[in-house]
């Protein structure tokens, strides 16, 4: 379990860092008419927001190479 939260640490960060910024959005900026389908709602901000933070920090994650010995 550990080792699996230390490889995903940047998804989860970014899902987390993400869902907060897409709840701000929607509380400061939101949708007037209610017509906009990701800001109409919280939740469906929080998720999108969560979704993209995750893909962004996820570009950030640093890959380990590890060669075969021969």
């Amino acid at each position: 379990m550990k080792k699996s939260l230390a490889q995903n640490k940047m998804y989860i960060i970014g899902t987390v860092i993400g869902a907060i910024a897409g709840y701000f959005y929607w509380q400061q900026v939101g949708c007037a008419s209610g017509t906009c389908i990701i800001t109409s709602k919280p939740i469906n901000s929080t998720l999108y927001g969560a979704l993209m933070g995750a893909l962004l920090f996820g570009m950030l994650k640093r890959e380990t190479n590890k060669a075969k010995q021969i």
